[in-house]
C-alpha cells in the first residue's frame, strides 16, 4: 500500500495510521495482501491436523483422533475468524498493525508445531502456547482500537477483557487432569465463542464490512478445499510409487476430486451471503467451523481411503468408505441451513439436499458390490446429481419470481 494513501483515519506519520475504523459500507473492499498472506500461515496448521487425523482414522483410533481434531481445529478457526473480523472493522495495515499479525502468524506456526504432541500424546501445551500468542496479539490490537477510536472504545475494551480472562483459563486448563480436561475445554469454548456477543452487545456495533467478510470466508474455504486435493494427490502418488496403478485407486482419484469440485460448486454458485443482522452474522460465521473442519477432514478420509485401498490401514473398506461420506454430509447439512439463513448458494429444496446425504451415506455399505473406489466414485456423482437438481429448482424459483 502507498504510505501517502491512508486506508482509514489519519495518517500521522508513514508508519502509523490512526485506528478510526473502516467505512461498512466501502465500495470494492477487498482482501488486502497481508490477509492474504496470514491465510497462508494458516494453511500449515490445517496440513498438520488434517494430516494427524488421517493416521489416527487409519490405524482405527477413531475417537481420540476425532476429539484431538476437533479441539486444534477450534483453535485454528477462532483465532483465524477473531483476525478475519477485527481486519474487516479496523485494518490500517501501517507498521504496528502489520507487526502484530506477524506475531499473530508465528503464534499459528507455534500451534502448527504442537499439533503432533497434542494428538499422540495428549499434550496441549505447544497448541496453548501458539494459540495464547496469537490472542494476546489480538488483545493489543482491541485496546489500540480503544485508544484511537473513541466512538467504538466500550466494545473494543469489552473485546480486549473478554479474551485476556479466557486466555487465563486456558493456561490454567494445562493443569486440568482427566476429564476435567475436557470439561475444562467444552467451558473456555462457550466463553470465547461469547466474547463477541457479549462485546457487541451494546452500543455500537463495530465497523466490519459485510460484503469483505463474505470474501474472506470464501478464500478460506478454498483454501481448505485446496488442502483437500493436495492431500489427496500426495497419498495417490505414494500408492502409485508404492504398488502402482489400480482400478481402486484411480476411481478414488477421479471421485474425490468430483467431490471436492462438487463441495466448491455449492458453496460458491448462486448469489452472495447477507448477514443483515449481529444474530445472523454470528452464526453464519460460527457455522463455518463445521463447515471448514469437515472439508479438512474430508482430505484425512480420502487418505484414509486410499491407504485402505493398498492394504495399509487398520480399516474396513465399509469403516474407509465413512471416513468420506460423513465429512460430505456435514457440509452438505450445514451449507443447506447457511444458505437457507442468508439466501445464498445453490439450495433449492432441503429436501433434495438431505436425499443427497442419505445416499452418500448408504454408499458405505457398498465397497463389497461396487469396491472401495466405485463407493467413492459413485459418492462425487451422487454429489453432482444433488447440486444439479438444487441448480434447477433454484433457477425455476428464480424464474416464477421474475415472472
Amino acid at each position: 500500500m502507498n504510505a501517502e494513501q491512508p486506508v482509514a483515519g489519519h495518517r500521522i506519520s508513514a508508519w502509523w495510521q490512526v485506528m478510526r475504523g473502516r467505512d461498512p459500507q466501502e465500495a470494492h473492499r477487498a482482501s488486502t495482501p497481508l490477509e492474504l498472506f496470514f491465510d497462508l500461515c494458516f494453511v500449515v496448521a490445517v496440513a498438520q491436523a488434517a494430516v494427524q487425523l488421517h493416521h489416527a482414522l487409519a490405524e482405527g483410533h477413531w475417537a481420540a483422533g476425532l476429539a484431538g481434531y476437533a479441539a486444534v481445529f477450534f483453535a485454528i478457526w477462532w483465532a483465524w475468524m477473531n483476525f478475519t473480523w477485527f481486519a474487516s472493522a479496523y485494518d490500517t495495515d501501517d507498521v504496528p498493525y502489520r507487526l502484530l499479525t506477524l506475531l499473530q502468524m508465528g503464534g499459528v506456526l507455534v500451534l502448527a508445531a504442537g499439533v503432533a504432541p497434542a494428538f499422540q500424546r495428549y499434550d496441549f501445551t505447544v497448541v496453548v502456547i501458539g494459540y495464547v500468542i496469537m490472542r494476546v496479539a489480538m488483545i493489543a490490537q482491541w485496546l489500540r482500537a480503544a485508544a484511537e477510536h473513541p466512538e467504538g472504545r466500550a466494545a473494543a475494551l469489552r473485546y480486549a477483557a473478554g479474551i485476556a480472562v479466557v486466555q487465563l483459563g486456558w493456561i490454567a486448563r494445562l493443569w486440568a487432569p482427566g476429564t476435567w480436561a475436557w470439561i475444562t475445554f467444552l467451558v473456555l469454548v462457550a466463553a470465547e465463542l461469547a466474547v463477541p456477543a457479549w462485546a457487541e452487545s451494546r452500543g455500537r456495533r463495530t465497523n466490519w464490512h459485510p460484503e469483505h467478510i463474505v470474501e474472506r470466508y470464501g478464500l478460506f474455504t478454498i483454501i481448505v478445499l485446496g488442502e483437500v486435493i493436495l492431500a489427496t494427490f500426495t497419498a495417490v502418488q505414494s500408492s502409485l510409487a508404492e504398488r502402482g496403478l489400480s482400478s481402486s485407486l484411480l476411481l478414488i482419484a477421479v471421485g474425490g476430486l468430483a467431490l471436492v469440485f462438487g463441495l466448491w460448486w455449492i458453496y460458491f454458485t448462486g448469489p452472495a451471503a447477507r448477514l443483515p443482522t449481529l444474530r445472523v452474522a454470528l452464526s453464519w460465521g460460527y457455522g463455518h467451523y463445521v463447515v471448514f473442519a469437515a472439508i479438512a477432514a474430508l482430505g484425512a478420509g480420502l487418505e484414509a481411503a486410499v491407504d485402505t485401498a493398498g492394504h495399509h490401514a487398520h480399516l474396513s473398506e465399509h469403516a474407509a468408505a465413512l471416513t468420506v461420506a460423513i465429512p460430505v454430509v456435514i457440509v452438505l447439512g450445514v451449507l443447506a441451513a447457511l444458505h437457507l439463513m442468508t439466501g445464498a448458494g445453490t439450495v433449492g429444496h432441503p429436501l433434495l439436499v438431505a436425499a443427497g446425504a442419505v445416499v452418500v451415506l448408504a454408499l458405505t455399505w457398498s465397497p463389497p458390490v461396487l469396491g472401495l473406489g466405485g463407493a467413492v466414485l459413485a459418492m462425487g456423482l451422487v454429489l453432482a446429481a444433488t447440486l444439479t437438481a438444487n441448480l434447477v429448482v433454484s433457477i425455476r424459483r428464480h424464474a416464477a419470481v421474475r415472472a
